[in-house]
């Protein structure tokens, strides 16, 4: 099922042991304190957490023309609206090249490249912010970080605040390991050992061979 702000807020009181919410609208206690904690950034925050293959986005990015470094690295990136948190930097668009001589200063990237890629976690109408991308457990998540941070306000409870918290931070691990098995299987270089086994030198045997 698709997750929605009102399904998520009554994910939350459900946590809490606190009764729905009909509506967005309804003039109740809860709804006033989910709306602070959603408003104050509870989904960017959520999204801070990992590095979310459903919210990732990649762009290739030119060098900002109005902004001239004084010393250090030549060309300077701006960071897009968008942007949540840095997931790779490459000097190549299938990112087959991390780049590692740049620096992250005051909302730029800067670099003596150009173009720049980069790939990062995007709170975006079709990526992080898009309650269609997410999955169960990241729904999951949300909704424990909203009752953590809801509890005392409602429940006044440090008890029930403490075992949320670690639910919180149970499906937080949960989330993260379920999104990583969505990623592309990567393969270290064949070693002497394998390739052995394979019949062969662990290199190309009609290629040239290196002495020394």
């Amino acid at each position: 099922m698709t997750a929605s702000r009102l399904g998520l807020y009554n994910g939350a009181l459900a946590i809490l042991g606190e009764r729905k919410l009909a509506s967005l609208t309804e003039n109740r206690e809860p709804r006033r304190v989910l709306d602070d904690i959603w408003d104050e950034g509870a989904v960017g925050y959520c999204l801070e957490q990992g590095l979310w293959n459903f919210a990732m986005r990649s762009v290739e990015l030119s060098a900002d023309p109005d902004v001239s470094p004084q010393f250090g690295y030549r060309n300077a990136f701006s960071k897009p609206s968008d942007y949540v948190r840095t997931a790779a930097v490459a000097s190549d668009e299938y990112f087959n090249s991390p780049l590692t001589q740049y620096s992250d200063e005051a909302g730029y990237w800067w670099a003596d490249i150009d173009p720049l890629y980069v790939k990062f976690v995007s709170n975006g109408a079709s990526y992080g912010a898009d309650f269609a991308k997410w999955p169960g457990t990241f729904t999951l998540f949300v909704e424990h970080y909203l009752a953590h941070r809801a509890c005392t306000r409602l429940t006044q409870s440090k008890t029930d605040k403490e075992q949320i918290k670690k639910d919180m931070k149970k499906a937080l691990t949960d989330a993260r390991s379920k999104d990583a098995m969505n990623e592309p299987a990567s393969f270290l270089p064949s070693g002497s050992w394998s390739a052995a086994r394979r019949g062969g030198s662990g290199g190309d045997r009609t290629g040239p061979r290196l002495i020394g």
